[in-house]
């Protein structure tokens, strides 16, 4: 069966990352989806998967103890920084620095539920040179089946 056309789950995971008001979250609820927000501001990449790997964790969105959570997460993850650094997935080592938000979805977008869940990461914020003023605005989506 079809991706249920209604409920995208990386068009989720970015309203709920761009959007203030309470509402979407309320939608995500009623259909059993867990999600949460955060953000991180590093030059170091592996500060940036680690602050969206514990929130997940700590917002139970993947469990601890499961391998196969924890790695649709993380090429989630790195799929999103590579959308925000333009496919050279290096910050500090090429003098650039980020400051994110990041939403993580999880859910089923498919009509059948035997299809499973997957897991969404968005993020978005500013890349640039490690000097106030100098960085653009960037956005980067991950999802993976879990």
């Amino acid at each position: 069966m079809p991706l249920d056309r209604k409920h995208l789950i990386g068009k989720e995971a970015m309203l709920l990352l761009l959007h203030n008001e309470n509402q979407l979250p309320e939608e995500l609820r009623k259909l059993g989806w867990k999600f949460c927000k955060g953000k991180v501001g590093s030059m170091d990449g592996q500060k940036v998967v680690a602050a969206v790997e514990t929130a997940a964790k700590n917002q139970g969105i993947v469990k601890t103890g499961l391998y196969r959570e924890t790695h649709a997460l993380y090429h989630a993850i790195i799929e999103a920084v590579s959308g925000v650094t333009r496919g050279s997935n290096q910050i500090g080592t090429l003098l650039r620095t980020v400051g994110l938000q990041f939403s993580i979805v999880r859910g089923n977008p498919y009509q059948n539920k035997e299809e499973g869940e997957w897991i969404a990461v968005a993020l978005y914020g500013t890349i640039g040179a490690p000097v106030k003023g100098l960085e653009h605005e960037a956005i980067g989506l991950g999802i993976n089946h879990i």
